[in-house]
């Protein structure tokens, strides 16, 4: 019997931290920390997942209706999206999953978890589909976001999906393009301060919905796509004090990720322009979205001590991890990261999900 192991890609965001789910672009690298899944066809129509890194098991039938039983009931999500689209499932199957990337900590384990899963599921379905990097994104969104009505942008699945560094612009509709620089080493620190993703994302995005509600009202033509920095302060008779500022953080963040898509497609990589423009978007994280912590701040100001040209946090924030450009001595910059009680991991840019087929012992 054939065993099939697929494996998935954790994720940072290098450029365009809370901009997705707003229309806007972001530029996100796939690390070189993984999370994978082996398993094969069973006789029987069970699907019976081991989840040995949470000690922890999951079964349901899968020829039957699947009834979500708890929130973000992900592994059942993905049955039914696929079968939504047109993929049957007569045998069940039974798998392991294992995984390197930090759980709840806001490098992307549970897209990269979904991406892995669906590449599987197809794969293993009665038509054995395999399918392209992009379907398995957009079906991997549909049961982490849409399925849930969840808070969240796609991201984080059409990095982990796609792999490599990826410039994803949602307006007006989806452009995914492949970046090629050569980029040094990143550092990743985990503080090990949980995180309330939902909360934050929503937190986030309803504050500045509220403001391009509240200005649409008045000027229907108001677009984040399009609006200028300076151009902020002429609605400030429409807005609070904390709104204006918000917006200015929106649209700042939106032009350094502008700024990083050019200084990552000239032909000579700047690395230390690479480094700064991640410095402004911190400045603007932790300043005015307020999605940094004293830890995270700490860690950052550790690593660009030991040489790094630039650090952010990553993910939604609130907790989590940050991450360090490092082309220059990486190990001490772990080490300064560790040293301010952070998890660290030296990181390269990886490649997407991947599927080997093999003779089962």
């Amino acid at each position: 019997m054939k065993e099939l192991s697929t494996s998935t890609p954790g994720r940072v965001c290098l450029f365009g931290e809370h901009q997705d789910y707003l229309s806007l672009p972001i530029i996100a690298a796939a690390i070189s920390l993984r999370i994978g899944i082996s398993g094969r066809r069973r006789d029987d129509s069970n699907v019976i997942i081991h989840l040995p890194d949470i000690n922890d098991e999951e079964s349901f039938p899968a020829d039957k209706p699947i009834v979500y039983d708890k929130e973000r009931d992900y592994l059942k999500s993905v049955l039914n999206v696929l079968k939504r689209h047109g993929l049957t499932f007569s045998k069940g199957v039974e798998c392991v999953v294992k995984g390197e990337i930090p759980i709840n900590a806001g490098t992307s384990s549970s897209s990269a978890l979904i991406v892995t899963w669906v590449n599987f599921l197809a794969r293993m379905s009665d038509q054995g589909v395999e399918l392209s990097a992009e379907d398995i994104a957009q079906y991997a969104y549909e049961a982490e976001v849409l399925e849930f009505s969840e808070p969240g942008g796609m991201m984080d699945q059409y990095s982990t999906s796609m792999g490599g560094i990826i410039f994803l612009n949602p307006f007006p509709e989806i452009k995914v393009t492949r970046l090629n620089p050569k980029l040094g080493n990143l550092v990743l620190g985990n503080s090990g301060e949980p995180k309330d993703t939902k909360f934050i994302l929503a937190r986030v995005k309803n504050q500045i919905l509220r403001v391009v509600a509240e200005l649409r009202k008045a000027h229907p033509e108001f677009s984040l796509q399009t609006i200028s920095e300076p151009g902020v302060d002429e609605y400030a008779a429409f807005l609070t004090a904390e709104q204006v500022e918000l917006l200015h953080g929106t649209v700042r963040n939106r032009d350094i990720t502008y700024q990083a898509l050019k200084a990552l497609t000239d032909r000579e990589l700047d690395h230390r322009l690479i480094g700064k423009l991640m410095n402004e978007h911190q400045d603007a994280l932790r300043d005015i979205l307020k999605i940094s912590t004293p830890k995270i701040d700490r860690m950052i100001s550790a690593a660009l001590k030991a040489g790094a040209y630039g650090a952010k946090i990553n993910g939604s924030g609130g907790g989590g991890c940050m991450f360090a450009y490092a082309p220059e001595d990486p190990r001490k910059v772990k080490a300064a990261i560790e040293k301010e009680g952070g998890e660290a991991y030296v990181l390269t840019v990886d490649e997407g999900t991947r599927a080997v087929l093999s003779e089962a012992n």
